[in-house]
C-alpha cells in the first residue's frame, strides 16, 4: 500500500569503508619552482667584475658617479672563479673564490662581490647551506636594485623549501611576499612551508582565506588547496573539519571514493536516525550507484518497507541490469524480492482512488507526502509533486525537515533541478537531514557521472 508504514526493524547495511590516506595527503609532494636557476638569473653569472685602473662596466655611463671596483687580489681570483665556472667546474670554482678569504680590510664593495659570486657558484655545485649565507649576506648589503632584490628573495625562500630548511623558507617566503606582492606561487610554497613544518593551525589559517577568496571572487579553488586543507584536518585528527574540507573538495572535484567516506561518515555519526538510512542510500545510489548484491536488495527491502514498490523496483532492475543481482546462491532470493515488488506496485494501483482519498481527507499531510513520493518514483511525476506540494501546505507533520528533503528528492528525481536545491536549501537544523540535504545540494549541482 502507498501509506508509510513505520519500519520495524533496520536492514544491517554494509559500512562503507575507505582508506581516508588515500584521499588526503598524507605525504605531501614536492613541488619545485627552479630556485638554483632563479637566482643565477638574478645575479647575472657572467657580469665582469671592475678592478681598479679599469672603467667598471657597471658605472660607465655616469661620469660623476664614483666608480667601485676591487682590488686585483680580491678581482683575479674571482674572475679566475667565473673562467672556471662556464667550464661547469663548481668545486674548483669555490675554492678560487675562498682564496679572497685571506685578503684583510675588504671593501663592502668587495664583499658583495665576493658573497654575490660565491652564493651562485654554490647553488650550481648543490650547497644550499653555503648558497643561502651568500645570497642573504648579499641580501644584508643594502646594495641591490629593488627588482633584483625581489627576485633573489623569492629565489632564497624556494631554494630553503627545495632543500626541506622550512623555517627558514617561511621567513623568506613571507617577505617575499611582504615586499614583492602576492605571487601565486610563493604562496604556495609558503603554505606548503607551514604544513611541512608541522604548523598545521597557520597551514590550515592560510588555506582557508585563499579558498574563501577565491569563492568570494566566482573562482573554483584550487584542487592542490582543497586536498592539503583536508590532509591538515587529517594530520591534526579532527573529524568535523576533515569531513567540511572533504566535503568541499567533493563539491568542486567529485569523486567516487569521496562520495563513499563523506556518507560513510555521515551515516556513522553519533545520533544518526535509523529511518534516514533509505534517504543516506538513495542518496548513495544517485551519486556513486549501489555497489554490491547485498545493497541492492537490503535498499530495495527498506523500500518496501516505507510503502514506496515502485522505487524498489527500479533499484532491483538496476541491479539486474548491471549483472549484480540475477545470479549466484541468492539469486532464487532476489527474484522473491522482485516479484514482491511488482505485487506491490499492482496492488497499490488498485487501491490508487480510496488511498488518494484517504490523504485528501487527512488534517495532516503525512499521507499524501508519501503517496506524492510514491508517484513519483512510479514515473507520476505531476500528479505525485502537487500531492507532495498539497501535503508540506497542509502541515501537522512530525519530521517536518525530512519531509522537506523528500520534496528535493521528488524534484531530483523529476528533474526539476532549481525546485530541487530550493527545497534542499530549505532543510534547517544541523542534523542528519540536514547533513543529506547539504550533500544533495552537492550532487545536483556538481554530479559524478
Amino acid at each position: 500500500m502507498f501509506l508509510h508504514q513505520k519500519i520495524g526493524r533496520v536492514i544491517p547495511l554494509p559500512i562503507f569503508v575507505f582508506s581516508i590516506e588515500r584521499i588526503a595527503m598524507s605525504k605531501l609532494p614536492k613541488l619545485r619552482f627552479a630556485p638554483i636557476f632563479m637566482l643565477l638569473a638574478a645575479v647575472g653569472l657572467t657580469t665582469a667584475l671592475p678592478m681598479a685602473g679599469l672603467a667598471p662596466l657597471a658605472h660607465a655611463a655616469d661620469d660623476s658617479a664614483k666608480a667601485e671596483t676591487v682590488r686585483p687580489e680580491i678581482g683575479t681570483p674571482l674572475q679566475a672563479a667565473q673562467a672556471l665556472i662556464k667550464e661547469e667546474k663548481y668545486k674548483e670554482a669555490l675554492a678560487k673564490i675562498a682564496e679572497t678569504d685571506a685578503v684583510a680590510n675588504k671593501t663592502p664593495y668587495e664583499i658583495y662581490s665576493i658573497d654575490r659570486l660565491r652564493g651562485a657558484t654554490a647553488a650550481r655545485a648543490g650547497d644550499t647551506k653555503l648558497a643561502g649565507s651568500s645570497f642573504e649576506a648579499v641580501v644584508a648589503s643594502g646594495r641591490l636594485a629593488p627588482d633584483e632584490q625581489a627576485k633573489i628573495v623569492r629565489a632564497l625562500g624556494s631554494l630553503y623549501y627545495d632543500a626541506e630548511d622550512y623555517p627558514k623558507a617561511i621567513t623568506w617566503l613571507s617577505r617575499s611576499l611582504k615586499e614583492g606582492g602576492n605571487d601565486a606561487q610563493t604562496r604556495t610554497l609558503l603554505i606548503q612551508s607551514y604544513y611541512l613544518s608541522n604548523d598545521i593551525a597557520r597551514a590550515t589559517s592560510e588555506l582557508q582565506k585563499d579558498i574563501a577568496a577565491d569563492e568570494s571572487a566566482g573562482k573554483t579553488p584550487r584542487e592542490q588547496d582543497l586536498k592539503l586543507l583536508v590532509s591538515c584536518a587529517l594530520k591534526t585528527n579532527d573529524k568535523p573539519a576533515y569531513l567540511s574540507s572533504l566535503e568541499k573538495l567533493n563539491t568542486y572535484y567529485p569523486k567516487k571514493e569521496y562520495w563513499i567516506d563523506i556518507l560513510s561518515r555521515v551515516q556513522s555519526k553519533p545520533g544518526f536516525p535509523d529511518n534516514l538510512t533509505l534517504d543516506l542510500y538513495r542518496l548513495k545510489a544517485a551519486a556513486v550507484q549501489l555497489q554490491t548484491s547485498v545493497e541492492f536488495t537490503d535498499v530495495a527491502q527498506l523500500a518496501l518497507l516505507g510503502g514506496f514498490p515502485a522505487e524498489a523496483k527500479t533499484i532491483l532492475d538496476k541491479g539486474y541490469q548491471s549483472g549484480i543481482l540475477g545470479s549466484g546462491p541468492e539469486a532464487a532470493k532476489q527474484k522473491r524480492l522482485r516479484d514482491q515488488a511488482n505485487k506491490g506496485m499492482a496492488d497499490d494501483q488498485k487501491s490508487m482512488a480510496q488511498s488518494e482519498a484517504s490523504v485528501n481527507a487527512s488534517k495532516e499531510g503525512t499521507g499524501q507526502l508519501n503517496l506524492g513520493y510514491a508517484l513519483v518514483t512510479a514515473g507520476q511525476f505531476d500528479k505525485g509533486l502537487a500531492l507532495m506540494e498539497n501535503g508540506l501546505k497542509k502541515g501537522g507533520l512530525k519530521r517536518p525537515e525530512e519531509a522537506k528533503l523528500h520534496m528535493g528528492i521528488a524534484y531530483q528525481l523529476a528533474g526539476q533541478k532549481d525546485k530541487a536545491i530550493q527545497a534542499f536549501k530549505s532543510v534547517q537544523g544541523t542534523d542528519s537531514v540536514a547533513d543529506l540535504a547539504r550533500l544533495w545540494i552537492v550532487q545536483v549541482n556538481h554530479p559524478l557521472n
